[in-house]
């Protein structure tokens, strides 16, 4: 079964920079499609990035484009999400995602990943 693990949340100003990482286990990752996604309190949970099996092609929502990057090391199983010039409304837990998938299409919603990590949160202070 797959497992996801995420690591590197915490408390930053506004302006500041994360490095989220998401270690998967249980199955082949480069099988698999990766995402990010971010929920803050009362609101819905939200595509942030993705990236396809091979690293050859990424997509972003339009409010973190020039910000953040995904990325993914495929022998050491995890992807990451650096994000720079954080701002506070990006206050949210934020979880990994995977899809068994080999497309180059990439999924930006949420009811295509059938793995998700437990979270971990993210914090901008202003």
């Amino acid at each position: 079964q797959v497992q996801l693990v995420e690591s590197g949340g915490g408390l930053v100003q506004a302006g500041g920079s994360l490095r989220l990482s998401c270690v998967f286990s249980g199955r082949t990752f480069s099988n698999y499609a990766m995402a990010w996604f971010r929920q803050a309190p009362g609101k819905e949970r939200e595509f942030v990035a993705t990236i396809i099996w091979n690293g050859g092609r990424t997509d972003y929502v339009d409010s973190v484009k020039g910000r953040f990057t995904i990325s993914r090391d495929n022998a050491a199983n995890t992807v990451y999400l650096q994000m720079n010039s954080l701002k506070p409304e990006e206050t949210a837990v934020y979880y990994c995602a995977a899809k068994f998938t080999w497309s180059r299409i990439t999924f930006v919603s949420a009811d295509e990943y059938g793995y998700w990590g437990q979270g971990t949160q993210v914090t901008v202070s202003s």
